[in-house]
């Protein structure tokens, strides 16, 4: 399928090239020169705007940082896609502008995926989708290129309502291994194999999985910005007020990650949540 895609940062890249491997004609269009260099590389054509990437599109995806992106970029969509091309939106953004998308153009999937860079790179991330049963049909073999996990959770906004309940989960999950790790070294305890035993339990996650070696060695390097999630969180807050929920928890996370980026680490990975957890027991770098 001919599709234009809007936002070739470091999982819409990946991703993109991910769908020229699986034999779509993909269109490409980002504000980094170096960006549409690289997908024209890997197979993909390169535009030089939103208009020029979409206009034959059958199917038009954009992979933006917030709701203010997209805002930006969806009149250019309407103006210039065919009318009857399918929208996904893979971007993280609140449940009331997948809304208002939805009911601005006729074929609409707002698709927020989980997995960060590295399932981005592997083509192993989890996409919840929200919109029509035979719109996510039409868009199976998009998601078959770029994810490993991907279900219909509902109608319009309701990926983005998964997704809010799943950067919670992760904020949660992050903010408690780093308390882990600072009671176990203050301790005297060895903390990797002490992760390592954690990780074989019941306390197993992805997490610690994949990130307890690089938050031991302190190695922050973003594959998901503490910017980024501090924007989630106030998603989360929003989809918990719009639902009329109680999330004590999840403002305290909110918090937390708050604080790491008034500290100055909104630029690093969200593990450095490690930073914050250790500041509040004195113990974080002089």
């Amino acid at each position: 399928m001919r599709i234009g895609f809007i936002g070739l940062g470091i999982m819409g890249l990946p991703m993109a090239g991910h769908l020229v491997k699986a034999g779509h004609e993909v269109t490409g269009f980002d504000l980094s020169e170096t960006s549409v260099a690289e997908l024209v590389a890997a197979g993909g054509t390169g535009a030089g705007s939103v208009a020029a990437a979409v206009k034959d599109a059958a199917i038009v995806i954009t992979m933006l940082p917030a709701d203010p992106q997209v805002e930006a970029v969806f009149p250019d969509i309407a103006a210039h896609a065919p009318a009857d091309a399918l929208y996904i939106d893979f971007s993280t953004i609140t449940p009331r502008t997948a809304q208002q998308l939805a009911a601005r153009w006729p074929r609409t999937l707002d698709a927020p995926v989980s997995g960060g860079e590295r399932g981005a790179i592997d083509a192993v991330l989890s996409i919840m989708v929200g919109g029509a049963e035979s719109d996510f049909a039409a868009a199976i073999s998009v998601f078959e290129a770029v994810g490993r996990t991907y279900e219909l959770v509902g109608g319009p906004g309701a990926g983005q309502y998964v997704k809010a309940a799943n950067q919670l989960v992760v904020g949660g999950t992050y903010a408690l291994v780093a308390e882990a790790i600072v009671l176990m070294e203050a301790a005297g305890v060895d903390a990797a194999k002490g992760l390592d035993v954690l990780a074989g339990g019941l306390a197993a996650s992805r997490i610690l999985e994949l990130k307890r070696a690089s938050m031991l060695a302190r190695d922050f390097r973003p594959g998901f910005r503490v910017d980024l999630h501090h924007k989630d969180m106030g998603i989360i807050l929003d989809a918990a007020r719009g639902a009329e929920v109680a999330i004590p928890l999840g403002a305290l996370v909110a918090q937390l990650i708050g604080a790491a980026r008034a500290q100055g680490h909104g630029s690093l990975d969200h593990s450095a949540l490690l930073k914050v957890a250790e500041n509040l027991s004195g113990r974080g770098a002089a």
